[in-house]
Parts: C-alpha cells; structure tokens; sequence
C-alpha cells in the first residue's frame, strides 16, 4: 500500500506526534512530527536500540551530553548508537519539524 510521508499528520498539536510505520522483531520505523516542541529541560534520550534519524522538513538541533550540538537541515541525517544520550533541543514551527527514525540492534539487520 503506498502512503506519504507528508500525508495525514494532525493539522497541529501541543505535543510531539509519533506514528508508527513499521516493527518487527529487528527493526522498528516511525515518523515524528515535533510542532515546534523540543525535549523538555534537563530531558535525555537513552536508548536500547541504535537509531538513523533523517530530519525530513523544518530545522533542528541535536545536542549529544558532553559533545557539541549539531544542525541539522531537511534531509540531513545521522547515526544515533544504542546509550548515547541525546536531545533534541530546538525545532522549527514553520516549517514543521518532521522526522523519520529507523531503530535498530546493530547486527540484527
């Protein structure tokens, strides 16, 4: 069945929006749609998983602890490894920040 990517996200939210396209045993794939909303204060992602993150539209930044933050642009990417501790501390409004993340156990693909 064929869907897009920009297709049937809610019009606005005062939350971060996550849609699930995909999960099996190995991998597990969504998009994110962030409405302008950061992390919270003092918030760190610390996953189990290895995660490729591609920011699809809008305007980021992803702050790793203890490293320099990096921008990132629509259609830029990055490798995210299972522990290492991340945030994403700006979003733009307008246009949306929409994202699409791929988590995964390195060796399980």
């Amino acid at each position: 069945m064929q869907k897009n990517i920009f297709k049937g996200l809610p019009a606005q939210s005062d939350n971060e929006w996550t849609e699930e396209l995909f999960k099996n045993q190995n991998i597990h794939i969504e998009r994110i749609a962030s409405y302008g909303i950061p992390s919270p204060d003092k918030f760190w992602y610390n996953q189990p998983t290895d995660e490729w993150v591609m920011l699809v539209s809008g305007e980021a930044e992803l702050q790793f602890k203890e490293q320099a933050s990096i921008n990132l642009k629509a259609g830029d990417y990055v490798f995210i490894p299972a522990g290492k501790e991340h945030r994403v501390s700006y979003v733009s409004r307008e246009p949306n920040c929409i994202w699409l993340a791929i988590h995964f156990k390195t060796g399980q693909l």
